[in-house]
């Protein structure tokens, strides 16, 4: 049995996956215009937490074929 959490296996691992922001994401996105011309600007996500920041962040990195390294505030002090 896997000891990953069952929300980490259940996580969209693409934009076809994704559910919500369409106005970003959908069939005339911004960014997947952005994604499909390998351009992506600096973006900053906010909101509250469970709505799919950091999965939108770590499909964009797989699809730019970037590395994707997790730093939550809860978790970290000011010096990470």
């Amino acid at each position: 049995m896997s000891t990953t959490p069952l929300a980490e296996r259940l996580r969209p691992q693409n934009l076809s996956e994704y559910i919500g922001q369409k106005h970003l994401v959908g069939k005339d996105g911004v960014l997947l215009k952005s994604l499909e011309n390998k351009l992506i600007p600096s973006i900053i996500f906010w909101g509250p937490p469970g709505v799919g920041k950091t999965t939108l962040a770590n499909i964009i990195a797989k699809q730019m074929g970037r590395p994707f390294y997790t730093l939550s505030a809860i978790n970290s002090g000011v010096k990470d």
